[in-house]
């Protein structure tokens, strides 16, 4: 491509790009408390019916595609949940009005009766992805399936043999791949107007706070009993990088430890848990009683009480009870603090993914090089530079924590069901599935010290 193709090809992105506005949601929200951004109309077709959906796991995802049905009741109707925690089940029922009958206590139970919708959403926890997945196909269904698709490549791969078999839709909810800004980031780097794509940098800061109460404290802080971090938290960011560059990756070195949330740096005088009498408390960053009772940060996770005069007793509660009122240096976590992955992709082009708890900000960072320009981006904007001109081009746009790709995702997923057309999804179980592999291939070389072949 020449230089003047590729201004033509700049004005033409930028325009489409300025053209795009998003307007945020009244009353869904994503974990960090952003207003999710409503999907992009342009793609919708009238359905002949809403699809109907079963949500196994009533927790904050299974919530953030279920308000989807509450804002767009003509599009999806949620008829059935399976939720054990009592609290959860029943605001999930009333939010969805969903008949006794169709409420469970476990997702086993969805499949003892007939089917009885269309697809099934599914945000179980890690490890429970497999058999509900599996089950849910052998019956008819089709699926939403929250990341990562399992912790086993064993499982990845069977769903996958599973879903080609059975002809029904799974799609991954790698939502970035839905996200606006990743959207037009790849149309730039597959335009040509960078020239050769030489080499890619990506960085995920997943935030010290994040950190403690996901990867240390939370649900996620063993992955043997979950699933390894860089496919709990950043199988998004393999995937949007093969994704963007549309190249495979062949090789994979990773490096990475728990640094810092560990014994050998437990400060004298700490205690089992912060509101025990813990001498460093007030100074410690990590506190639980400064995160959630004082500063009342991620409190979601407690299910409190609708009236607030209550939330502050709830919370000490859990903190008497609860991994969360632990002290994060006497943890049986064994998720990386840091990691970095070197990766050789198709046509010798470099890349390199850095995940980082210590940063006190969050939200992705991207560079691309190219032979005839660059890009550096932050998720709300980034700027294009060419080589030739040194012109600068500059693209912003409102965001989420997601980057706009939640409801993107549940959007073109209901159209691909209603028209039973995998082709209008980006994330199929097809597409996806080569992240996990990267991520399983980065484990084993992590934890083996050597380079490892990608083999899809």
């Amino acid at each position: 491509m020449n230089q003047q193709s590729r201004r033509a090809a700049l004005k033409n992105l930028t325009l489409a790009f300025g053209a795009m506005a998003f307007t945020p949601s009244a009353f869904a929200k994503t974990e960090d408390g952003t207003p999710i951004l409503l999907p992009d109309e342009r793609k919708k077709r009238p359905l002949a019916k809403a699809v109907t959906a079963i949500t196994l796991g009533a927790g904050n995802r299974g919530n953030v595609y279920g308000n989807y049905a509450s804002k767009y009741p003509d599009e999806l109707n949620i008829v059935g949940v399976a939720e054990p925690i009592k609290i959860r089940k029943k605001r999930y029922i009333k939010q969805h009005d969903i008949k006794k009958k169709h409420s469970f206590k476990t997702w086993e139970d969805v499949f003892k009766i007939p089917k009885f919708a269309d697809a099934i959403i599914i945000t179980t926890p890690d490890d429970l992805h497999y058999g509900p997945c599996m089950k849910a196909l052998e019956m008819g269904y089709d699926v939403l399936l929250e990341k990562p698709i399992s912790p086993s490549e064993r499982e990845c791969r069977d769903i996958l043999e599973l879903s080609e078999k059975t002809g029904r839709i799974v799609a991954v909810c790698h939502v970035l791949r839905y996200a606006p800004y990743f959207i037009k980031l790849r149309e730039i780097i597959q335009s040509g107007v960078l020239g050769k794509v030489v080499s890619m940098q990506h960085f995920e800061p997943i935030e010290a706070i994040h950190m403690a109460h996901s990867f240390v404290r939370g649900n996620w802080h063993n992955s043997v009993q979950t699933a390894p971090i860089i496919l709990a938290k950043s199988c998004h960011d393999l995937d949007i990088m093969k994704w963007m560059l549309e190249k495979s990756c062949q090789q994979i070195h990773a490096f990475g430890s728990v640094s810092w949330f560990n014994s050998d740096n437990d400060p004298k005088g700490s205690t089992p848990r912060c509101m025990d009498g813990c001498a460093v408390e007030s100074t410690c960053p990590y506190s639980a009683m400064k995160i959630y009772y004082r500063d009342r940060q991620r409190t979601y996770v407690f299910d409190l009480p609708k009236d607030k005069a209550k939330h502050g007793d709830a919370i000490l509660e859990y903190l008497k009870t609860t991994n969360y009122g632990r002290c994060v240096y006497k943890m049986e976590n064994d998720q990386p603090d840091h990691y970095t992955c070197n990766m050789l992709f198709e046509d010798d082009v470099t890349a390199t993914f850095n995940m980082e708890a210590f940063t006190s900000y969050h939200g992705r960072r991207t560079r691309i090089m190219g032979s005839h320009g660059d890009i550096v981006g932050d998720m709300s904007k980034f700027e294009h530079t060419d080589f030739l001109t040194g012109e600068k081009t500059v693209w912003e746009q409102k965001t989420d924590g997601h980057g706009g790709g939640d409801w993107n995702l549940v959007s073109d997923w209901i159209q691909a069901v209603s028209q039973q057309d995998k082709s209008l999804l980006t994330s199929t179980i097809g597409a996806s599935i080569e992240s996990h592999v990267m991520g399983f291939a980065a484990e084993t070389s992590r934890k083996e010290g050597r380079v490892v072949e990608v083999k899809v």
